[in-house]
């Protein structure tokens, strides 16, 4: 694909710890965002806009070109930060993925870096907090 194209594919990504067990704690979390940062960062079809989440789910918040095979890539973000904690991380099958335009990225970014305050007040919102096995 030519990369002379313009796109603002703007999107939001979610994923869950298998069992949902409360997996992301301590200076796992802090080391797992910027693994996974990192990983957003060093793909040249990616741009990184925020990370957060809680001790059971991560959300990324990112743009990408229209090149890049989301399925794949997700695939290899799952399993390389796997790997990288080893038998201290798993991941649930699955993941949910939200686009947005660009004039609601502010509050997108807003919301994935504050996940602890939405979820301790439940001030969630349920279409960024879906995965492929919410059923």
């Amino acid at each position: 694909m030519s990369k002379r194209v313009y796109s603002e594919i703007n999107l939001h990504l979610t994923w869950h710890t298998k069992n949902n067990l409360p997996m992301i704690r301590g200076n796992m979390e802090n080391n797992l965002h910027k693994f996974l940062k990192n990983k957003v960062v060093e793909t040249s079809d990616a741009y990184f806009h925020a990370i957060g989440g809680i001790e059971d789910h991560v959300h990324l918040a990112f743009s990408v070109r229209p090149s890049l095979d989301l399925d794949k890539w997700i695939g290899q973000l799952k399993g390389t930060s796997s790997h990288e904690f080893g038998k201290e991380l798993q991941w649930q099958n699955g993941y949910g993925i939200v686009s947005f335009g660009t004039k609601d990225l502010p509050w997108v970014v807003a919301y994935v870096k504050n996940q602890k305050e939405h979820h301790s007040r439940g001030t969630i919102f349920d279409r960024l907090e879906r995965t492929e096995n919410d059923g």
